[in-house]
C-alpha cells in the first residue's frame, strides 16, 4: 500500500477556501495527504501546530494549511527526507528571520535650499500684494 500520491494528484490541489479554521479532513482534502501522515508530521515538524479543541480535535489554520503544502511538495515532489525537509524549512525561516539583506534605500534627491528659499520668498511677496505674475 503506498499513500504517496501519484504524479496526477500532485499537479492538480483544490484552491484553499477563505475560512478561519480546516479540520483535519479538510486539509487532508485540500493538500492530497491522509490524515494519519498529517498526525505523523506534527511529530517531526515543530512549526506545524494545529489548535486542539474539544475531544482533542485539530483545527489547522490557513498559514498551516500553506506549510502542509510546502512540506508535501518537499517530501513528494522533490525527493527531500524527513530531515531535510525540516532543515529546508528552518533555512527558510532564518532567512526570513533576519538572514536576507533588506533591499537598497533610494536617495532622496538632494535640495537647493537656498534657490528653494529665495522663491517661496517670491511667491510670499507676490501673495502679500495681490498682483499676479505677467
Amino acid at each position: 500500500m503506498n499513500d504517496r500520491p501519484n504524479k496526477t494528484e500532485l499537479a492538480t490541489l483544490p484552491p484553499i477556501p477563505a475560512k478561519r479554521y480546516f479540520t483535519i479532513g479538510e486539509v487532508s482534502e485540500l493538500c492530497g495527504v491522509k490524515p494519519h501522515v498529517l498526525r505523523y508530521w506534527e511529530q517531526e515538524f515543530t512549526q506545524l501546530k494545529p489548535v486542539k479543541r474539544r475531544g482533542n480535535r485539530r483545527y489547522y489554520q490557513h498559514h498551516e494549511v500553506l506549510l502542509i503544502r510546502r512540506i508535501r511538495e518537499l517530501l513528494y515532489e522533490q525527493g527531500f527526507t524527513i530531515s531535510g525537509a525540516r532543515n529546508r524549512l528552518d533555512s527558510r525561516a532564518s532567512d526570513l528571520a533576519g538572514g536576507i539583506e533588506p533591499a537598497p534605500i533610494e536617495e532622496t534627491p538632494t535640495v537647493d535650499v537656498p534657490k528653494l528659499r529665495e522663491e517661496l520668498l517670491g511667491i510670499l511677496a507676490l501673495l502679500k500684494h495681490g498682483s499676479r505674475p505677467a
